[in-house]
């Protein structure tokens, strides 16, 4: 089975949580970690990654906090994949050819490289702002169902 890893998964919430608060004030890490039920230490960690990505900017003045340095239109899935699992591949032949003497005349790697463009294409398609859109349609459904 091909996973994303738990750095994935939580980076990936951590940025919409700053994708949702884009453009008010900066979120501290303690409250990310607290609405999203996951330990500031290991949020620290993911912060710093894409801190280092320039896709986070570290507020100081003030209560200080965290910010998206772009626009959530403009950050994609797969950018923020890329930073926090590497490279996308489904196996390690479609990117170093060289680590299997079966490479060049290897169906099934065609096909791993088939599917994995497909999933980056995805991932390329789907930016912070359009999990924004989902997320409120979602708590939007929840609220209709609640009544």
């Amino acid at each position: 089975m091909i996973r994303i890893s738990t750095k994935g998964r939580y980076g990936t919430r951590l940025m919409l949580a700053l994708a949702l608060s884009y453009g008010k004030t900066p979120l501290l890490l303690k409250e990310i970690a607290q609405q999203e039920e996951i330990s500031e230490g290991y949020l620290q960690h993911i912060i710093d990654s894409l801190k280092g990505a320039g896709m986070i900017h570290s507020n100081r003045v003030g209560h200080g906090g965290y910010t998206l340095t772009r626009p959530p239109a403009d950050i994609t899935l797969h950018e923020i994949l890329s930073v926090l699992e590497g490279s996308i591949s489904l196996v390690e032949c479609v990117e170093k050819p060289e680590v299997c003497s079966r490479s060049g005349s290897c169906v099934s790697r065609d096909v791993w490289t088939e599917l994995g463009k497909k999933l980056s294409d995805t991932l390329s398609g789907i930016t912070l702002n359009d999990m924004v859109e989902r997320k409120n349609q979602k708590s939007e459904q929840y609220l209709h169902y609640e009544i």
